[in-house]
């Protein structure tokens, strides 16, 4: 099974949509969609599809220049869609005789044909659809790169984009077949499959027919938020917090040069896939030994004897040895800028308040810190994490604490947040626990439940071995262990949702529909008969963190299984709270 087909297929329905335009046409492109189309069709393939010139949508510019023939590649947003009106509003003023098309991603939406109606455009425009949806960041890593999913569906209860997930789930099953076996964890999860089977009932395929994968878990990111809360400790994990990595692509600047770099993170980056899963305290000497290791191979030239070792060696070797060479230098670069990063406020202090909060420890001595954040602006966000952490694993604060927490917050940081508590309160990431006069019922945290149930704060008799972890919580340096992992490692090794009931109750909802039988995954387990069930695809709604993809893919090697994890975009603490806090006023 080829995740890459799905790269090819999306390439080919682009191909089909470019050509249906004869001649030459400029295309605009939606800013979040750049690195997207990068991934699935490179500069040179636009061009040889007639594309002229590539242009980034700009509010600031009312007109562009060009050819005859333009396209637009765009989210279906109303604030786009006025931007491309004022684009065709101006140019017709000007005099400029142009065609234009409109191509939605993933599809078209009413609202937006109402906005050019609206703008007076409507008829100068023709539509497509281009249907990006999942495509492959790596080999084991699918993405919808939606991050708006998470505050439309989980904040604005709005369940527009459902059909996108499902559709994105039916094409990849029309591709490698249909997947028997389905567990659905919360409740968006449970109307994304039940939507997903109203959209096969049209494609009724035989009983017979062959699978690549055999088992699928959908699971909502409102189950557990305190996995993308925990501070990470993976060198992946960190390098998206420091950095932010895009559809697999990291930019930053070094220390010796001071020239922007763009650096490609997938599994054919061989250093890469060596460190990106190990705790970070354990990749500098990684790095360090492979630079021992490439100088020992560059000294080898010294010993070569004839000119035709020498001429070999130039032609095959030295060319690879300076390409990793260059990598090793920019991950060593990378590390440094994290570290320095760490060092600018007191990490270690940090990471102490964060799993006294977790243990349930020194509860008042964690509360005095987080007091000492506000009072001494530290980041916004980071103050937040904690205190929502805080939050999270006391299952809500004491209204008291609540609003003395709510006033220093808003007089050190600006009454505008008050919206921001206000969103952070209605997606339970901020809470006053329960009482009689409680008017705004926010959603409960069940944090002492799970990890009653589950050990999800393991209780370390001794010091963890990092560099060999033996358990997944490793991740967070032994702090923790991320719910919805845990969940998915428990069914498979089960093979059954029996004993699982109170956390179905929980989670707002455990589904199952099992259409073929198989023995558990766990170990000392009979082998499994079908190869393709031990293929199982982990669907995340409203975003999943490099942590948690770290953690399954520690539980995939210790079930001996594959793991492939789908998700509407990667989140960070940074991007999932970011999208909550409101905007100071300019």
């Amino acid at each position: 099974m080829d995740l890459q087909e799905l790269t090819k297929l999306l390439k080919t329905l682009l191909a089909h949509i470019l050509v249906s335009i004869p001649e030459e046409k400029d295309l605009v492109l939606d800013g979040d969609l750049t690195k997207s189309l990068d991934r699935v069709a490179g500069h040179s393939f636009l061009k040889e599809h007639g594309v002229s010139k590539i242009y980034k949508l700009d509010p600031e510019r009312k007109s562009l220049p060009g050819c005859g023939k333009r396209l637009y590649l765009v989210r279906p947003r109303m604030l786009t869609m006025k931007y491309i009106a004022d684009h065709i509003n101006t140019e017709i003023s000007e005099g400029h005789k142009r065609s234009y098309k409109i191509i939605f991603v993933p599809r078209k939406i009413h609202v937006c044909e109402s906005i050019l109606e609206s703008e007076g455009v409507l008829g100068h425009v023709t539509f497509d659809e281009f249907p990006l949806e999942l495509f492959p960041l790596d080999t084991d890593l699918l993405s919808l790169e939606f991050p708006e999913f998470f505050t439309s569906f989980y904040l604005d209860n709005d369940t527009t984009w459902l059909h996108t997930i499902s559709s994105s789930l039916v094409n990849l099953q029309r591709l490698f077949g249909k997947i028997p076996n389905v567990y659905a964890i919360g409740k968006g999860s449970r109307m994304v499959y039940d939507l997903m089977q109203t959209m096969f009932e049209p494609h009724v395929e035989h009983k017979d027919s062959k699978f690549h994968i055999g088992q699928l878990f959908i699971v909502d990111r409102d189950i557990d938020y305190v996995s993308p809360l925990c501070s990470p400790m993976t060198y992946e994990a960190l390098l998206d917090e420091t950095f932010g990595i895009e559809c697999s692509m990291m930019n930053f600047t070094t220390d010796k040069d001071k020239k922007e770099t763009m650096l490609l993170l997938t599994s054919k980056d061989d250093i890469y896939s060596q460190i990106r899963d190990r705790h970070f305290s354990h990749v500098f000497a990684y790095l360090s030994g492979k630079a021992k290791e490439l100088q020992a191979l560059y000294s080898k030239k010294d010993s070569l004897a004839t000119v035709g070792d020498m001429k070999n060696y130039v032609a095959n070797e030295l060319r690879v040895l300076k390409h990793q060479q260059k990598i090793l230098e920019l991950h060593i670069s990378a590390c440094e800028t994290v570290m320095k990063t760490k060092g600018k406020y007191d990490f270690e202090e940090f990471i102490r308040t964060e799993q006294n909060l977790l243990e349930g420890s020194d509860t008042r001595l964690s509360m005095t810190y987080i007091e000492e954040c506000i009072h001494k602006q530290l980041s916004l966000i980071l103050t937040l994490r904690l205190l929502c952490l805080l939050s999270l694993t006391q299952e809500g604060l004491s209204i008291k604490d609540y609003k003395s927490f709510k006033t220093q917050f808003l007089h050190s940081h600006g009454f505008e947040h008050a919206v921001t508590f206000f969103n952070l309160k209605k997606l339970g990431l901020l809470t006053e626990q329960e009482t009689a006069q409680t008017k705004f019922a926010a959603r409960k945290s069940n944090f002492k439940f799970f990890n009653r149930k589950f050990g999800l704060v393991p209780k370390l008799t001794e010091e963890m071995d990092l560099k060999n972890p033996s358990d997944v919580s490793y991740i967070f340096s032994g702090a923790y262990t991320p719910l919805p992992c845990k969940i998915v490692e428990q069914i498979l090794t089960r093979d059954t949702l029996i004993g699982l009931e109170d956390v179905g109750r929980m989670c707002g909802g455990l589904h199952s529909d099992i259409k073929v039988k198989h023995r558990s995954l766990g170990k000392g387990a009979p082998a499994v008969t079908n190869p393709a069930m031990k293929v199982i695809l982990v669907y995340f709604l409203g975003g999943c963190t490099f942590s948690e993809i770290c953690a399954l893919r520690f539980i995939a090697k210790s079930l001996g299984v594959r793991i492939i994890v789908a998700t509407t975009a990667i989140v960070t603490a940074n991007s999932l709270l970011g999208a909550l806090i409101e905007k100071s006023p300019k």
